[in-house]
């Protein structure tokens, strides 16, 4: 068994490893750098969770077999709230596609008015917290929580819903 997931963020990669060789400890774990055809700062559940899809996808066409997996992190409106929203995907060789989202939690208003500008979450977050590569450490979910959890937390719980969706698939067939 082989899954390819579709990023080269560290983050990501960590929660795929800890997640999948747990539940199939005999599998084969790579990476590849694939797009999400959405905006680089999706919005919204429905876009975020078509990246972590269209990553998902884009990952199964690395090699005939291959099981695909893709995670993307977006923003969300409730009300006049912003809040940061999570996707992941998992894509089987016949097509087959299971979804989850995550943890949700409003971000400041000082963000919320950047990302809403226009910029990216990511280097948004950078600036607010006077730090570099916050996206592939701890995360906005890291900073804003008080590292009570963090990015790779918030991926490792989205490929356990994943990963969880697979295995009962697999047992009613």
């Amino acid at each position: 068994m082989e899954f390819v997931i579709g990023t080269t963020n560290q983050a990501k990669l960590n929660a795929a490893n800890q997640v999948l060789l747990t539940y199939f400890p005999h599998a084969v774990v790579s990476n590849s750098e694939v797009g999400s055809g959405v905006a680089d700062q999706p919005f919204g559940d429905e876009e975020t969770k078509l990246g972590a899809i269209n990553r998902a996808l884009r990952s199964t066409v690395m090699r005939e077999g291959v099981i695909g997996i893709g995670l993307e992190g977006g923003v969300r409106m409730i009300g006049k709230q912003m809040y940061m929203c999570n996707w992941g995907a998992i894509v089987l060789p016949d097509g087959t596609r299971f979804t989850a989202g995550g943890a949700q939690i409003p971000l400041p208003q000082e963000i919320a008015m950047e990302v809403l500008a226009g910029k990216e979450l990511g280097p948004v977050v950078d600036d607010y917290f006077q730090a570099s590569g916050i996206r592939t450490k701890e995360g906005a979910m890291g900073m804003l929580t008080a590292h009570a959890v963090n990015r790779k937390e918030l991926f490792v719980h989205i490929l356990q819903l994943l990963a969880g969706q697979y295995i009962y698939h697999m047992k009613m067939e």
